[in-house]
């Protein structure tokens, strides 16, 4: 019996050229994750969590999951260094994802996390935005003009296409620009209006609303949010407490894992001003059915959502399942024969 393992390799371009950055794709794999988790057939342990600078907030995460019925293991290494674009020109996140088989624990394939953890963000907000924001919204207005606004909006395009316009306000106006620029000739059909640096210029009369910052600060005002909004929140402090207290839905990702973060929400916990009773629902609940999503047009929905490595993992299987059957990447030996298989003569040091 041979005893060489090897694993696929695939690179970001790979993902790409095999037709992963495929927002239906990450759509589907994340509420076919979300019920089966539901359904006990994916085991999700807790996270690691190193954090090397409590003020910058400069971070490495391991986060595992097991999908049993694909019988596939993974792992989602994911670094978050806040100052990266400021103090090097480069983006704050990086990723890489392993996935293991769980009937022989060898590796199948490893692959860049970053395009997969990106998607996964946006898929999130977008599942929820398909049942919680109003069918005929129309516009959508940003604070943030990251990759993550950038992703947002191809994942809410892709549930709202009768979206027609995008507002994007930033700390600084050519990340608007570049916004735009990027974004643009992905959807064409869209008018993109820049905020210069004017925030509420970019949420006023909006249909729907995302946040996505790496600052802690309050930046979305009450007063600009419009009667049957629909809010999706990514980071962590970004909304005055008003926004969360005026929310006719609360609905998160996970409100167990939520109340423990320092969102908006989990401070308004936190200070007494809002109770486990006023969260509405898990997203899980809406996308099962167990609970109504919205229910009229006049409804202001407040999304929050602060990861699941579970969908993650179920993503990137389906961008390996996709990337593999397409003949994408690059097979790499782990090893060729078992270590005392080897020649190992004059290569063992026992010499202190």
């Amino acid at each position: 019996m041979g005893h060489d393992i090897q694993f696929l390799y695939l690179s970001q371009e790979d993902l790409i050229n095999a037709g992963c950055f495929d927002l239906h794709l990450a759509l589907h794999a994340l509420e076919d994750g979300l019920k089966k988790f539901r359904d006990g057939r994916i085991m999700f342990p807790d996270k690691i969590v190193q954090i090397f600078n409590e003020e910058t907030q400069d971070r490495i995460n391991c986060l595992p999951a097991t999908l049993l019925d694909d019988k596939i293991c993974g792992m989602k290494w994911v670094s978050v260094f806040p100052g990266n674009p400021r103090n090097f020109g480069t983006q704050n996140l990086s990723a890489l994802t392993v996935l293991s088989s769980i009937e022989n624990g060898y590796p199948v394939c490893v692959m860049d996390g970053t395009m997969c953890s990106n998607i996964r963000v946006a898929a999130m907000g977008a599942t929820a935005a398909k049942y919680l924001a109003r069918e005929d919204s129309e516009s959508i207005g940003f604070i943030g003009a990251g990759e993550q606004a950038k992703m947002h909006l191809l994942g809410m395009k892709a549930v709202r296409p009768g979206l027609k316009v995008c507002k994007v306000a930033a700390k600084y106006a050519e990340e608007e620009q570049d916004f735009i620029k990027s974004l643009q000739p992905l959807v064409p059909d869209m008018t993109f209006i820049a905020g210069n640096t004017n925030l509420e210029s970019a949420i006023r009369d909006c249909d729907m609303i995302v946040t996505a910052v790496s600052c802690q600060a309050p930046l979305l005002k009450a007063d600009w949010i419009k009667k049957g909004a629909f809010y999706s929140h990514i980071g962590g402090w970004e909304d005055e407490y008003k926004v969360v207290q005026m929310a006719d839905k609360i609905v998160c990702d996970s409100w167990e894992t939520v109340k423990h973060r320092t969102q908006t929400v989990s401070r308004c916990y936190k200070e007494g001003l809002i109770t486990d009773s006023d969260i509405h629902a898990n997203i899980t609940d809406i996308v099962c059915g167990d609970k109504p999503g919205r229910e009229n047009n006049d409804e202001f929905i407040y999304f929050d959502a602060v990861g699941l490595s579970y969908i993650d993992i179920s993503i990137a299987n389906a961008m390996f399942q996709r990337a593999k059957e397409g003949g994408f990447g690059k097979m790499v030996p782990m090893q060729q024969s078992m270590i005392f298989e080897k020649d190992l003569v004059g290569k063992v040091n026992l010499k202190p």
